[in-house]
């Protein structure tokens, strides 16, 4: 069975998803939750889910000691799920073409340094785009900038808010970040 561990930042509802998902299948398996704020609640929801949870500051991300701990898991897939640092070149260059993130919208626009969560809807909205979705994409040292490996894309209306941009966003999140990740770890990574 294939080992994923996650690093997010904040809520954790695609964290919480991909825990439930593979805890139904044989593909693969969460083995712990990093993250680099104490007082997020996916901590919480992998915990109630028996996931084992890291935390970290961002001077032990940057120093070789998280590299460390993540060696000790033995990933198979690293997956970004609202993780808000920028991504160390050690575990970027350890786990070459193994870290993962989701992005809330089809990049190359609306990424980069500060576009996450509403800043990107607000964006997109205030942009007057066409359409908006999600992109899964491998981490590279630039944000935002590694090889796309699924987009999945829906129109927009001139009544979308950044609010309901972001609804619309949540729900393919929910429905296709799993199942890259499951494709991922079966075409042998």
């Amino acid at each position: 069975m294939k080992r994923i561990l996650i690093f997010a930042s904040g809520s954790g509802t695609n964290a919480k998803n991909i825990i439930e998902y593979f805890g139904t299948k044989t593909s693969g398996t969460v083995v712990a939750v990093f993250s680099n704020n104490s007082k997020a609640t996916v901590l919480e929801k992998a915990q109630k889910l028996n996931v084992p949870t890291e935390i970290f500051s961002k001077e032990e991300l940057n120093s070789g000691k998280v590299l460390q701990k993540v060696n000790a898991f033995q990933p198979d897939l690293i997956v970004l799920a609202g993780f808000l640092l920028k991504f160390p070149d050690d575990l970027i260059e350890a786990y070459s073409n193994k870290v993962i993130n989701i992005h809330p919208a089809l990049l190359p626009k609306f990424g980069g340094k500060g576009m996450y969560g509403m800043h990107v809807h607000k964006a997109v909205v205030e942009n007057k785009e066409k359409e908006s979705g999600i992109t899964i994409h491998y981490v590279n040292e630039n944000y935002d900038e590694g090889a796309v490996i699924f987009q999945q894309s829906f129109a927009l209306s001139e009544t979308d808010t950044p609010e309901s941009v972001a609804d619309k966003i949540h729900e393919l999140e929910q429905k296709y970040f799993p199942k890259v990740i499951e494709g991922l770890l079966t075409s042998n990574l």
